[in-house]
């Protein structure tokens, strides 16, 4: 059986809880023991066991909250009795070894993520999630050292999910996003292998219908666009882009002739082509001869190129300064990368035209919760309501599984049942 007071005093020394809480926990802890006296044997059967019968007359939240209890009576019970060396600011020795070691850990997964070539965003944000883990072991203050060596192991990151879950109540994406990101640190770098992850608190996924613009609405949208934000949003909504497709297109990418766009590296790395509305073709020709005149204007100063692929970069040192390679919506200023420390022109910030949409939905009276990706979602509803099939939809907007195609059936407008609303017989 557990030792109820001692973890109960655990509970509330190492993860905040008050009595009440703890009690809770102690209670959770000495059933699943109780049930499962050799629950030592196959650790994560003997807990799936005891919350699927636990899931059956009891409801979410208190299969949650003993879900959580376990995976705290686990450290408890793993840490605990061994009087492991805490983590404590008092100790300026151990807070010394804890900050080489932290830093170690940073610097080590920034390589990681610089050798697969992921792109600056995505280092930022494993960078933050890996210094959210890290605070939140030290805090634990459950960390055994060995030769002056923290060792982190594979409970520690099933803790972290399940707090971010049930502490935290963060969405089924954004925990899944931070255990991609710490797969890095823990694979990796410290070479633990993760498993019993059925034993995570999961955040719960919630099927939520995009949100749709209506025709009217997109052309009262676009009205209270100045250019170029509107020729912008346009291919947004004209072409079914996301927005960092969007910004990212280079002059070479519009095809004119054929009436297409070729959208490069999209999300997942993935090239496709889209259509290109015959009524921007005008629009966007002038503004085409407007950017070629800055260009030259580049040239003749002879400033920087544009950001190019390393590889290609590497093969065609000329490619930077080339018209056909120039940014469709370059930035005005230079931009220095952090990482190669090499000065060259980007795309326009996400940023700049978000809070250009922002204000425009605001111009036009639309109090929809809508944003630049409402634009793609409205691309593709209105699609599905003129009649085009599922597949063609797919094949566009560039998903790999139809069944993400499939959410706009939920949200198409058109009755297309022809039903009447009993409301409309009073």
């Amino acid at each position: 059986m557990v030792d109820q007071n001692e973890f109960k005093q655990f509970v509330m020394n190492h993860y905040h809880q008050n009595e009440t809480a703890a009690q809770w926990s102690s209670y959770w802890a000495n059933r699943f023991v109780s049930q499962f006296p050799s629950w030592k044997e196959n650790q994560e059967k003997t807990i799936a066991l005891f919350l699927n019968d636990l899931s059956r007359h009891k409801p979410e939240k208190t299969v949650a909250l003993a879900q959580r209890s376990i995976m705290w009576f686990l450290e408890f019970s793993k840490n605990y009795n061994s009087k492991p060396k805490p983590v404590s600011e008092e100790d300026s020795q151990t807070r010394a070894l804890w900050c080489a070691f932290s830093a170690s850990m940073m610097r080590q997964v920034r390589e990681i993520v610089r050798l697969k070539h992921y792109s600056v965003r995505t280092e930022k944000s494993y960078l933050s999630w890996t210094r959210r883990v890290l605070d939140y072991i030290e805090k634990l203050g459950a960390v055994r050292w060995i030769d002056e060596k923290p060792q982190i192991s594979a409970d520690h990151l099933r803790s972290y999910l399940s707090y971010l879950a049930v502490e935290k109540r963060v969405s089924a994406a954004t925990q899944e996003q931070a255990l991609n990101a710490l797969l890095v640190l823990f694979r990796s770098v410290l070479h633990i292998d993760i498993n019993g992850l059925s034993m995570v608190c999961r955040a719960k996924k919630r099927k939520r219908l995009p949100v749709v613009l209506s025709r009217d609405e997109v052309s009262a949208l676009l009205k209270n666009l100045r250019h170029p934000y509107r020729l912008m949003a346009s291919l947004l909504y004209g072409c079914g882009l996301r927005l960092e497709e969007c910004l990212s297109l280079r002059v070479k990418d519009i095809n004119f002739e054929n009436e297409s766009i070729e959208v490069r590296s999209g999300k997942g790395g993935k090239d496709r082509i889209t259509v290109l509305p015959r009524v921007l073709h005008r629009d966007l020709k002038v503004y085409l001869d407007e950017l070629k005149l800055l260009w030259e204007e580049q040239r003749k100063r002879d400033l920087t190129g544009v950001f190019i692929p390393e590889a290609l970069e590497r093969k065609y040192p000329n490619i930077p300064q080339e018209w056909s390679w120039f940014w469709l919506f370059p930035a005005r200023n230079a931009y220095t990368d952090p990482r190669t420390g090499k000065t060259a022109y980007w795309h326009i910030h996400p940023s700049v035209l978000q809070k250009r949409i922002k204000f425009a939905l605001s111009a036009a009276g639309i109090t929809k919760l809508a944003s630049a990706h409402t634009l793609r979602h409205s691309f593709a509803t209105h699609l599905l309501e003129d009649g085009y099939d599922i597949r063609t939809i797919q094949e566009l907007l560039g998903h790999s599984n139809v069944q993400t195609t499939m959410i706009y059936t939920h949200v198409a407008v058109r009755n297309k049942r022809g039903v009447r609303s009993p409301l409309e017989n009073l």
